[in-house]
């Protein structure tokens, strides 16, 4: 297993990280989404708006510990049905 987590980022925050996935280290959802988005302001604007999944499960607890090979998923709004 990866000791490593996988960050997907899909559709807006996508553009606005530059890369469709990223490894980083564990530690909190908080912290790890304020590190991908140091000196991005516009993945920190995509960021405010998007639902995270972490592997597979909704979660709206940034305090929540993100373990080795997890898998965070970053979903922005989406029109249209």
């Amino acid at each position: 297993m990866s000791m490593d987590i996988e960050i997907r980022y899909f559709a807006a925050a996508r553009a606005a990280a530059g890369a469709s996935s990223v490894l980083v280290q564990a530690g909190t959802l908080e912290s790890i989404l304020d590190q991908q988005s140091e000196g991005n302001s516009e993945l920190t604007r995509v960021i405010a708006q998007c639902s995270f999944l972490v592997d597979s499960l909704v979660t709206e607890d940034f305090n929540q510990y993100i373990k080795p090979g997890s898998v965070i998923d970053v979903l922005p709004r989406f029109a249209g049905g």
